[in-house]
């Protein structure tokens, strides 16, 4: 009797236990980034993604289930990608650049889903955690007069691109993105876990296309001094302000990796967050009456480079060509 007992128990565990131990693996989990426009967290991940169809890479989804304010809304994907699009980039754009960034978008929504931080919803609405989208009614009130044009201009981007989206090893690529870089954009292992696609590569954006692309942000040295000691109280600033300013380390893109403030090194990502700068590309100097940061560009640096795309697409640059500059390794698939 026992003998059969135990026959049966072993017989269960191959019908139901064994595959579980043959499925496949889920991507790694990231570390939490800090968010900020179009400078989404890398969700977290808890299950494979679809299996490889027989013609290939799985195919991109009809559909997502989208978190608004009023609560979880099914949209279909290319509707969605609408408002991502016409939210995130100037509809004003090249078109070529307003494509990359349709595919970059489905990729990114695509990626998103495959964690669960939103429970039945498989991406947000809100910029600072997954990444931004607009209603038609309030795109209407955006582009007034302009409405038509634009929203024609946005959804043929979207419609061109249908079902496109990147992948790397056979899953839908982590597709960051970010406003302007300050001449190369950064590598993904310095705001939060490297990756062999989202590595450090030219970007052709200058002042010339980008307002604002140089901002400044000045303290005074109270100021400066107390915002610094919250966060590391075992600094010292006890000496002259001119003396505050310690030894500044670059990382590859030319941006602040790190920095000595009153004897304590404090990285560029926390710097940019205490003092809400633009980008971690910049300089700073104490003027003998406040600390000024000059700074370069606007967001983490990883990934396309919106402004960037869209001077390649201005200078002849395809969305293919596009993609593949700024997500070097991935495949189109598609």
């Amino acid at each position: 009797m026992k003998k059969t007992i135990l026959l049966s128990y072993l017989a269960l565990f191959i019908v139901l236990g064994f595959p579980l131990l043959l499925r496949g693996r889920a991507l790694p989990e990231p570390e939490t980034p800090a968010p900020s426009a179009a400078e989404s967290p890398v969700p977290e991940t808890s299950s494979a993604p679809a299996p490889l169809a027989a013609s290939g890479l799985a195919p991109a989804p009809d559909s997502i289930v989208v978190l608004t304010a009023e609560g979880a809304v099914t949209m279909d994907m290319q509707e969605y990608l609408v408002g991502v699009v016409a939210a995130e980039m100037p509809a004003s754009f090249q078109d070529e650049a307003l494509k990359a960034q349709a595919v970059a978008a489905r990729t990114y929504a695509m990626y998103c889903a495959l964690g669960q931080k939103h429970g039945e919803a498989q991406v947000c609405t809100d910029y600072a955690c997954c990444q931004a989208w607009q209603s038609d009614e309030a795109l209407r009130q955006k582009w007034g007069g302009d409405y038509d044009a634009y929203n024609q201009k946005i959804r043929a981007a979207v419609e061109a691109t249908a079902g496109q989206y990147l992948s790397y090893e056979g899953q839908p690529a982590f597709a960051a993105f970010h406003s302007s870089s300050a001449g190369a954009t950064e590598d993904c292992g310095q705001v939060w876990n490297p990756s062999p696609y989202l590595i450090s590569v030219s970007s052709p954006e200058t002042a010339e296309d980008v307002p604002n692309y140089v901002s400044t942000v000045e303290c005074t040295p109270l100021d400066f001094r107390d915002t610094l000691l919250y966060a590391h109280p075992e600094a010292d600033f006890t000496g002259e302000e001119s003396d505050w300013i310690g030894q500044i380390s670059l990382d590859g893109s030319g941006r602040v990796a790190s920095l000595v403030l009153g004897g304590v090194s404090v990285k560029g990502t926390e710097l940019r967050q205490l003092f809400r700068l633009r980008s971690t590309a910049f300089a700073l100097e104490y003027t003998g009456e406040s600390f000024r940061f000059t700074v370069t560009g606007y967001g983490h640096g990883v990934g396309m480079s919106q402004y960037g795309a869209n001077v390649m697409a201005r200078e002849g640059e395809t969305y293919t060509n596009i993609l593949a500059h700024y997500y070097p390794g991935t495949v189109l698939a598609g």
